[in-house]
């Protein structure tokens, strides 16, 4: 049964945002089926948090100060807690460690025993560009390496984490609020008409909250002929260093402000089920939280006890409530108008309470658990579902990954390194030559199977050792049939060789003449899960490139398209996420590649329709988080092994617009390669105008997972390691949807 360690820098004697975290991640595992030992940060005061916790399926509590495990003070620090972890991990390890908390994580990481397996979850972190000092960096740098899933609450903070920290992408998943399965049946509420509308708030009463100001509103509305009472839940009020008297006030309000009712602080459920009795919730914050991207476990709570939610107009909420909810406000008068509009118009609560329930239920208990089940499997995968002959091993498969470059590889180490069938190491190469023979031979004289990333000299090298109780495989994209290396090859000590499209299989058998039977196609991996997420305004008028060096990426025909589609809508606009040509010096050391920048980057700027019509954005590992403002994915190369960009955009809901280079009909379908620029510009220009390119989006979406979803692709290089799989097999099972 999976084992999963949670801890967080939470005390669960006050409730609020992260002990309800605490609360709800356990309840998420535990109905996944996992096993969880949760720790406690503070000794126990009130059980109103922790019992409902102890009391959940295959749980257990560790009370540190209660069960003798820490001695003194009656709350752990960062460094006693890790140590604490990794006296139960060694008693009987764990398969995922879910931890909160910058400082606690960052103990975790440096003891380097979680590596891993740590599923990490900040809010307490920079969410501005002027704040992520580099200092700041380099800490989430390490932690992402260190971590196999990065939790954030929002699409707005993973996009923000990836966009600065590299380790991040590709590790970084939501994990939202959710909302608890209610105990208790919602009551009918009678109609706002000719009673005093009833207000409530729950949480922490703190300034940037406006917890203080909120008390004002019974006296307020008294002033606009409304009568009303604020119901207040909660019993832990900040000290402000700032303003030492802030707490004494709002004590003070909670206890004698004519209208306020103060409740105390209660369990969860029972606090939900006073919330249920309100008319309106309270969620209206000072501006300075506006940017913040985090989203307010309350607010959905509120939703799913069918009480509409008085909040703040940011985009995150007008992203999900819409831009005409009513009860988006801005300062206290709004608040006031926003009370008074929906009393006396049945019709604006009513819409309300329809966006609330609505956005509330996408983030219920019932959609997290079955996404904690996804993020287990695929971080827990067991090989011998997708390869059975794993289960009949006696010791664990010994994999070695050699190669100079790991980029098209990443994903599928990730699942090697996570199959508990496997050891995994990598012969990492300094450059495409370079490399350290010694911890070769040490990783060659070890391993029961190498896997050659690109069929370059650490291929030579491996072939040309390999013992014969091992297997070889060698992947080639396209480059190194061009190259010295392959006649230096031993085709013989190979027992495979991957190619990720059909035409460059066929080519490679030709000019290479080795055994067609030995050739395989299994193509590239495309994350369907990291990719898939929802577009921006305006994606639709927005062409994209990955990558435009060497000049045979024809970044020219790509101007080209932008200029045609152009001059009948200058809305559109080319973004371009690369590394310059300069970036490399075995390209730029050709005049003729230099010849052709220039005029490209001379083009754009004198052409009136390519004029402040290009974007360049920085290469780097954030593409998931690029994508979502791109509509079209664009490959206008000369010649390509199979293009990796288009079906990343694929999975993105971007439409893929190929020109017909070499192969390119046995990865791509026909509806997507054009004959001509001429052809191609028509069909976006088409596309757009009549309404369909959200339509295109989800087919070119269901092609891909139709073709070469990561699993897939996953599943067919561990069978891979085994055993051969003839070309038929290989390509018949994931051959493209035509």
């Amino acid at each position: 049964m999976t084992r999963a360690l949670v801890y967080g820098d939470v005390n669960l004697n006050i409730i609020d945002g992260s002990a309800i975290w605490a609360q709800s991640m356990v309840e998420a595992l535990s109905r996944a089926g996992v096993e969880v030992t949760l720790v406690l940060k503070a000794k126990i005061k009130t059980g109103r948090l922790v019992d409902p916790i102890a009391a959940m399926d295959g749980v257990r509590v560790i009370r540190p100060f209660e069960d003798g495990l820490v001695r003194g003070g009656d709350s752990m620090n960062a460094s006693q807690a890790v140590k604490l972890m990794k006296t139960l991990d060694d008693q009987t390890p764990f398969d995922l460690v879910v931890m909160r908390g910058l400082r606690a994580v960052d103990a975790a990481v440096g003891s380097g025993h979680f590596d891993g397996r740590l599923w990490t979850y900040l809010t307490d972190i920079p969410q501005t560009v002027t704040a992520f000092d580099q200092a700041a960096i380099e800490r989430l740098e390490r932690i992402s390496a260190a971590s196999r899933f990065m939790l954030c609450q929002t699409e707005e903070l993973r996009c923000f984490l990836e966009s600065a920290v590299d380790a991040a992408c590709g590790r970084s998943v939501i994990w939202t609020p959710l909302v608890p399965e209610l105990d208790f049946a919602l009551p009918d509420r009678p109609k706002l008409e000719n009673r005093a509308v009833r207000l409530v708030y729950t949480g922490k009463f703190a300034p940037l909250w406006n917890t203080l100001e909120m008390t004002s509103l019974p006296q307020r509305l008294a002033e606009r002929s409304v009568e009303a009472e604020l119901n207040m839940v909660g019993d832990k009020v900040h000290e402000v260093p700032a303003d030492p008297s802030y707490s004494s006030r709002m004590k003070s309000a909670l206890e004698s402000t004519e209208g306020v009712i103060w409740h105390g602080g209660m369990p969860r459920q029972e606090a939900m089920k006073k919330s249920a009795q309100m008319d309106l919730g309270l969620s209206w914050r000072d501006p300075e939280m506006d940017a913040s991207l985090e989203l307010s476990t309350k607010v959905l709570e509120f939703g799913a006890l069918d009480v509409p939610v008085i909040m703040n107009r940011t985009q995150m909420h007008e992203d999900l409530y819409g831009i005409d909810y009513p009860l988006f406000v801005q300062g206290e008068d709004d608040v006031v108008d926003a009370i008074v509009g929906v009393v006396q118009d049945p019709q604006l609560y009513a819409l309300a309470l329809q966006r609330c329930r609505q956005v509330s239920a996408k983030f219920s208990m019932a959609v997290a658990v079955e996404r904690m089940k996804q993020y287990l499997n695929r971080a827990l995968p067991q090989g011998k579902d997708v390869a059975p002959a794993l289960a009949n091993r006696s010791e664990k498969l010994k994999v070695v990954v050699a190669s100079h470059d790991l980029k098209f590889f990443s994903r599928m180490l990730d699942y090697f390194q996570a199959l508990p069938e496997m050891e995994v190491r990598t012969d990492q190469w300094s450059a495409l030559s370079v490399h350290d023979p010694a911890q070769s031979q040490e990783m060659l004289d070890w391993a029961d199977v190498i896997v050659a990333e690109w069929c370059g000299p650490v291929a030579v090298w491996y072939s040309q050792r390999k013992k014969p109780h091992q297997r070889l495989i060698v992947r080639l994209h396209r480059f190194e049939l061009d190259g010295p290396w392959i006649k230096d090859v031993d085709i013989n000590n190979v027992d495979q060789l991957v190619c990720v499209s059909p035409f460059y299989a066929q080519l490679t058998a030709e000019k290479s003449g080795w055994p067609k039977e030995k050739i395989v196609v299994v193509p590239n991996w495309v994350d369907y899960e990291q990719l898939d997420r929802p577009k921006l305004a305006g994606a639709q008028f927005h062409l994209g490139m990955i990558g435009i060096a060497p000049m045979r990426k024809r970044m020219d025909v790509a101007l080209d398209v932008l200029e045609i589609v152009r001059r009948h809508d200058d809305r559109f606009m080319l973004f371009v996420k690369t590394k310059m040509p300069w970036d490399y010096w075995w390209i730029w050391r050709h005049a003729e590649e230099q010849k052709h920048y220039n005029e490209i980057f001379q083009r754009i700027q004198t052409n009136p329709y390519l004029q402040n019509a290009v974007v360049f954005d920085d290469f780097g590992g954030d593409v998931a988080a690029w994508l979502r403002r791109i509509g079209w994915v664009l490959s206008t190369s000369d010649d390509e092994s199979f293009h990796l960009a288009p079906a990343e955009g694929m999975a993105s809901r971007a439409v893929p617009a190929l020109v017909p280079w070499p192969g390119s009909d046995t990865i791509y379908h026909p509806r997507w390669i054009d004959a001509d620029i001429e052809a191609m510009a028509d069909r976006i220009l088409t596309t757009v105008r009549e309404g369909h390119w959200l339509e295109e989006g989800q087919k070119a979406q269901d092609h891909l997972l139709a073709s070469f979803p990561l699993d897939a692709v996953c599943g067919t290089w561990t069978s891979l390691l085994l055993e051969n799989i003839s070309p038929d097999t290989a390509n018949g099972t994931l051959a493209p949807a035509h």
